[in-house]
């Protein structure tokens, strides 16, 4: 079985602070180790159940947060920050399932530790088919798209619930429960790897049984971003397949799940070069 695991860092276990996202440092290295626990618990439990090929995606920051070296079962790692896909980059048709680990809640949602939606200095709230949704359910077009199974999250219990209207059926770990967007009271490392191995096993059990769906997102499907400034929506405009629909907010909508995807992420690149970062 081929497995595609996309990994954030926000909702690990034990990391609450930018500091520990964002580096260099300390603080940084120490987060980098923790979100390497999860992901080789993740990819153990996947070989237990008999993955034979998995693919990691970094999603977060930079996208270069881990040692090649030290990804367990000799996992593929995509990284990198230029790429098509972004979150996704990797996936595609012939993934039996796929993991998303380490992901966070929406800037506009109940309090989840260190929240956003892709860039929180430009993007306030989305909504897909006018349901609020965080990055678990926008990247869950690109799953649609390739008709693949979303068999495991990992995170808070805030990015669980808002996964649930996109994501049915797959395995779902809670690793930390969010008290404020910088406080947590997580799991133990240990603990929090040895549930996500047992999630993953159950995971691509299920997966190979075909007891969990793909996603099935109605379509024609419509994206509403909502920015911060109206200067962001008028530049967010520019983007094909971008809309603007009112003073703060544009929209993306079709009846192909990819394509609104690659123009969300094209929102997301030129806005953020907009701003200048």
């Amino acid at each position: 079985m081929k497995i595609f695991i996309s990994f954030d860092m926000e909702g690990v276990a034990g990391i609450v602070d930018w500091s520990q996202c964002i580096g260099p440092g300390p603080d940084y290295d120490t987060g980098c180790r923790l979100l390497l626990g999860e992901v080789n618990a993740a990819i153990d439990g996947a070989m237990a159940a008999g993955a034979d090929e998995i693919i990691c995606n970094d999603s977060h920051g930079t996208m270069n947060n881990l040692d090649p070296e030290a990804l367990h079962g000799r996992a593929r790692y995509v990284s990198g920050r230029h790429k098509p896909l972004y979150m996704m980059q990797g996936l595609e048709p012939g993934v039996d399932a796929v993991f998303m680990i380490g992901y966070h809640g929406s800037v506009s949602g109940d309090s989840s530790v260190l929240s956003h939606t892709y860039n929180p200095s430009v993007i306030s709230r989305v909504e897909l088919n006018g349901t609020e949704v965080g990055e678990s359910g926008i990247n869950a077009l690109v799953a649609q798209a390739c008709q693949a199974p979303v068999a495991l999250i990992t995170g808070d219990a805030q990015t669980i619930t808002e996964a649930d209207p996109f994501l049915p059926g797959g395995e779902r770990i809670v690793v930390k429960e969010s008290i404020t967007r910088f406080a947590a009271a997580s799991l133990h490392p240990e603990a929090a790897r040895e549930a996500i191995a047992e999630g993953a096993r159950r995971a691509v059990e299920r997966a190979a049984a075909a007891q969990i769906p793909v996603p099935a997102i109605p379509l024609p499907a419509r994206l509403d971003v909502y920015t911060l400034t109206a200067d962001m929506a008028e530049v967010a405009s520019w983007v094909r397949g971008a809309a603007r629909t009112n003073i703060r907010t544009v929209t993306i909508e079709g009846d192909d799940p990819m394509a609104i995807f690659r123009s969300f992420v094209a929102v997301t690149y030129i806005t953020r070069v907009a701003e200048g970062r």
